[in-house]
């Protein structure tokens, strides 16, 4: 007889109540993968049992099935199960994976589980799928590091903003633009296009333009963004923020000046 193996690993942030208010058990999650198109897999999670805990953190064993609904076998398939709080931030993530599964056929096992926020909600997304399965295979990602000279510029990414450098970022196969911010520099543009043979773990570095700003360092330690408008012998002012600062000789211990275009000049008339 065939022999057909299922291998399951869940590692879940997921510390489920056992029972209701009124004592009753937790009803099962069902989840239908994928959410579009036609269904290929149904998972079904049944009530936590609590079997031990150590600290914050707690152990549960839950019996989970998985369902095929596709028409023909599937040689091998791996899953994440994300989970969600109430306010959609993920807090916990695990790995399902199948092999050999017949069309109609339902695999029960028993997945242990450490615990310790309750989710909201959870999703599962495919992580390798095999040929037979074609269409309904993940679009390929890759993961890149994107900094930027100096750090901490705000990065978007095909107009999302998503954080500050260095940012490591998701990319699918094609072309993005990424563009870098930072106050005191000017802003600047890069495209980037990731083709199908390109790896993760790589690096993608840009260089701001020149400070729009001069620079001006007080012997206190802040440092000031914006145009030295004068200096004399007891005096430095600098315009920042639409307006003029004042600072006494001595608090400054060092201006940095930007490239300015010079004005024009005026004519002398005879």
């Amino acid at each position: 007889m065939l022999r057909r193996a299922l291998l399951a690993s869940i590692v879940i942030l997921l510390p489920l109540l056992l029972h209701d208010a009124e004592g009753k058990e937790q009803p099962l999650q069902t989840i239908t993968w994928p959410e579009a198109g036609a269904p290929i897999f149904r998972f079904t999670f049944s009530k936590f049992r609590e079997i031990g805990g150590l600290g914050n953190q707690r152990t549960f064993m839950t019996e989970t099935t998985a369902e095929s609904l596709w028409t023909k076998i599937i040689s091998n398939a791996n899953f994440s199960l994300y989970l969600f709080d109430k306010n959609k931030v993920r807090i916990g993530e695990a790995t399902i994976a199948v092999s050999n599964v017949r069309p109609g056929e339902t695999i029960k096992f028993e997945t242990t589980i450490s615990a310790s926020g309750p989710p909201a909600s959870l999703s599962i997304v495919a992580r390798y799928l095999p040929p037979e399965l074609g269409p309904a295979a993940p679009a390929r990602t890759i993961t890149l590091t994107v900094n930027s000279v100096p750090q901490g510029a705000a990065l978007k990414v095909d107009d999302n903003g998503v954080g500050e450098t260095p940012k490591i970022v998701k990319f699918s196969v094609g072309k993005h633009m990424l563009e870098f911010s930072k106050e005191g520099f000017n802003p600047g543009r890069f495209p980037l296009e990731v083709s199908a043979d390109d790896a993760s773990g790589g690096s993608v570095s840009y260089e701001l333009g020149a400070s729009a700003h001069d620079t001006i360092e007080l012997r206190d330690g802040t440092v000031l963004s914006g145009d030295l408008e004068s200096i004399s012998a007891t005096e430095v002012v600098v315009r920042a923020g639409g307006k003029d600062l004042s600072y006494g000789r001595n608090q400054v211990k060092r201006i940095m000046l930007v490239e300015r275009e010079p004005l024009p000049q005026t004519p002398a008339h005879p």
